[in-house]
């Protein structure tokens, strides 16, 4: 086994994923060297990390936060800026894997120049795949990148397959916890509040992704990503409630076995496997004591009292600019939400009305898909 230590690049370190690929790194100091780190605004934090990390590259987002980062950093650290700043962040040439853990669609340039860069890709951001799937793996295939999963559904089917054909594969299954409305009855959704939607039973996140899977939009988005990682048609993606959330995911292939992925609920655990692939390497995380865990409980999703599931098959089976269009208008509608703008069913009513009027481009390019998405901001508003 090659004892080089993997360079590392993580654009939203400051965010929970970042925070935890750091703690990753700091477990893995003879494996792992980070040498960039990226942040949206978050200064302060971002000079820390670089003073722990000592990474000599850094990017903000916000312009207006960079006098307040060089004058918290060393005279070396050289600092980018902007979506271009990222870019440059994300093909740096010492870099040998970048982990893309940003919100929203801002990810999706300095992912495909990682790529373009023959960088290898750790994906965090949803964004990602669900807008440009198509064209993220065929980058991936003609620079010969690898695109490594890190949720932690994903990972876990990256790990069940090891290199299987897809054509051995009958399904993928997703789990999902189901959500803090799990067992809610569909009248009393109206009644959600945001406060009420924020309590995860399972995962610790940022407000968008739990609002995401409170609406069960967080398993949309990763059955549309899953068709592309793995080279599947919708039709071959499956979801299943398991609140649990021991299972991470599982594969059923053409002999009618599955194979699942197993372990306490920790995203440090998909983290490493995606940096440190193909290689398993010890961890401080605890391991997984299943007498006490006792039962593992699963059930079908209520996809009528849930629709995200559906708007997003349907997305994933038509293709071209609907999943950008879908994430867009589920965007705006979490916002409002948040904001108290709007009921939690009328977040998947907004999704769907925005879908419904949308011309769908069946092959577009990376400048249609951002206009795909503006164009679904600006009908939202």
């Amino acid at each position: 086994m090659s004892e080089r230590k993997k360079k590392v690049v993580i654009l939203g370190s400051t965010g929970s994923i970042g925070q935890s690929t750091l703690k990753v790194a700091r477990h893995l100091t003879d494996r792992m060297e980070v040498v960039g780190l990226g942040a949206a605004r978050s200064a302060e934090k971002l000079a820390a990390q670089l003073a722990e990390t000592g990474a000599k590259h850094a990017c903000l987002s916000d312009t207006d936060a960079l006098q307040s980062l060089q004058g918290q950093v060393s005279a070396d650290t050289r600092i980018y800026s902007g979506d271009e700043g990222l870019i440059e962040l994300a093909t740096l040439e010492e870099a040998d894997i970048v982990l893309v853990a940003i919100v929203g669609i801002a990810g999706l340039r300095p992912a495909l120049a990682a790529l373009e860069a023959g960088k290898d890709l750790a994906v965090a951001s949803k964004e990602i795949l669900v807008m440009a799937g198509e064209q993220v793996m065929e980058t991936a295939r003609r620079t010969g990148a690898k695109v490594l999963p890190v949720d932690s559904e994903h990972n876990a089917i990256f790990q069940c397959l090891e290199g299987r054909s897809p054509q051995e594969v009958s399904r993928l299954i997703l789990t999902a916890s189901g959500g803090p409305f799990r067992e809610l009855p569909a009248p009393d959704l109206l009644k959600v509040r945001p406060e009420d939607a924020l309590k995860h039973p399972t995962w610790d996140m940022g407000p968008k992704i739990t609002i995401d899977s409170a609406t069960l939009f967080n398993k949309g988005l990763e059955m549309i990503e899953a068709r592309w990682l793995f080279e599947v048609e919708m039709d071959r993606v499956d979801v299943i409630v398991h609140p649990q959330s021991i299972i991470h995911s599982m594969v059923e292939f053409t002999d009618n076995s599955v194979l699942a992925q197993l372990s306490v609920t920790d995203m440090c655990f998909p983290i490493q496997y995606a940096i440190t692939w193909p290689e398993r390497l010890a961890n401080p995380l605890p391991p997984l004591d299943l007498a006490s865990i006792a039962t593992l409980d699963f059930e079908t999703p209520r996809f009528d009292d849930f629709p995200a599931l559906n708007l997003a098959r349907r997305a994933g089976e038509i293709g071209g600019s609907l999943p950008a269009v879908m994430n867009a208008a589920n965007e705006v509608a979490v916002a409002r939400f948040l904001e108290e703008g709007c009921t939690f069913p009328q977040i998947w009513e907004h999704v769907a009305a925005v879908m419904d009027s949308h011309e769908v481009i069946v092959r577009p390019d990376l400048d249609d898909l951002i206009a795909a998405d503006c164009w679904a901001r600006a009908v939202s508003l």
